[in-house]
């Protein structure tokens, strides 16, 4: 390297070292990012003292409030994660209800710190609006009908209303289903949820689409949930997960080791039963993950305790999967690809090392 070469780096250093910069040095050209305790996002809600999450309006599994405004379901309980993780509470949450319409919008514009509202990860959100953390549900669009109309399969609905919730990924989908089989596609469309349910069950359209628990959900508010069929196709991919807004990576990755915790908490079999044990006989993966060993937590501007603290009111995602959406809610949804990777499924998060 040569003397330039050296002075140039050493003077950078100082001007970091004063900056709280991290240096990378790359084929002689400098770049810097902040560290993980200047996440900007991070000490406004630390301030604050409440995470903001955009999460649906209603959606019976994912995101429900009661007569209180307190909302349950998987993404409710993601949004508590977060909280967990940053005040060791999981009730320092706002949640702001967003139609799905207002929802990348909120994120894009900054007035929430997190989108937790089944959204489907497509390029296009990701390059426009926001950055994906991950995927805390893997879904894919099918059709519900009333039994009584006498349709099992999608391929009957050719020329039959269809409601449809605008500004989602179901209206291009079905577009592109019903012209792949030559049928002609009329979409019905409503911007909120309770109108889309109500023009479906006062049988304004012949059919709903939807991602398959969203249907599931819809089908648990309608007055007589049996009396209704989810069509055996499934016409597209839907991988749902929270969003952060662009610009502070720190923040991001905050967001994204919240999930992973669960994720790897299930694989190691950690739950908010037996958290004490491991606390307490820690193998070398979970002395990691529970922070008495490194200082993961530190380096992303919380304490080393994150992870346990998820976990412990929380729970890992096995809990909070069989608690809110699982085979022996009302949902009565399978894990399915939702299972570990270990057990045939998708769900697979890095190692906390």
């Amino acid at each position: 390297m040569t003397n330039s070469i050296s002075r140039r780096i050493s003077g950078h250093r100082k001007l970091t070292q004063l900056a709280g910069l991290a240096l990378v040095v790359c084929g002689g050209i400098l770049f810097s990012s902040p560290s993980y305790s200047q996440s900007a996002t991070l000490l406004e809600v630390q301030k604050r003292g409440s995470v903001k999450c955009g999460v649906n309006e209603g959606l019976k599994g994912f995101g429900l409030p009661n007569s209180l405004g307190d909302y349950s379901g998987l993404d409710s309980d993601f949004c508590r994660a977060v909280a967990s993780a940053i005040f060791d509470d999981p009730e320092a949450v706002e949640f702001v209800p967003l139609s799905a319409k207002e929802r990348l919008e909120a994120l894009k514009a900054g007035s929430i710190d997190v989108l937790t509202r089944n959204t489907t990860w497509t390029m296009s959100r990701n390059i426009e609006f926001g950055e994906y953390i991950g995927v805390n549900y893997y879904d894919g669009q099918g059709f519900m009908v009333p039994k009584r109309s006498g349709i099992r399969s999608a391929l009957e609905l050719d020329n039959l209303g269809l409601c449809v919730l605008r500004d989602t990924t179901h209206t291009l989908n079905a577009a592109d289903y019903f012209a792949a089989n030559k049928m002609r596609f009329r979409p019905v469309y409503y911007d909120i949820n309770v109108e889309f349910k109500n023009a479906y069950d006062e049988g304004r359209c012949a059919a709903i689409t939807g991602d398959i628990s969203g249907l599931a959900a819809t089908r648990e508010t309608l007055a007589r949930p049996d009396s209704h069929l989810i069509l055996p196709e499934v016409i597209s991919k839907e991988p749902l997960g929270p969003m952060v807004p662009f610009g502070d990576h720190a923040w991001g990755n905050l967001v994204r080791w919240t999930l992973h915790c669960m994720i790897n908490a299930e694989e190691l079999g950690i739950n908010s039963a037996n958290i004490s044990t491991f606390v307490s006989n820690p193998s070398p993966a979970a002395a990691r993950m529970l922070g008495s060993v490194g200082d993961f937590g530190e380096k992303m501007g919380v304490d080393n305790k994150w992870c346990a603290n998820i976990i412990a009111h929380i729970g890992n995602y096995a809990e909070s999967f069989e608690r809110n959406v699982g085979p022996n809610t009302s949902l009565g949804l399978a894990r399915g690809v939702n299972r570990l990777w270990t057990d045939g499924g998708l769900m697979y998060a890095p190692p906390i090392r």
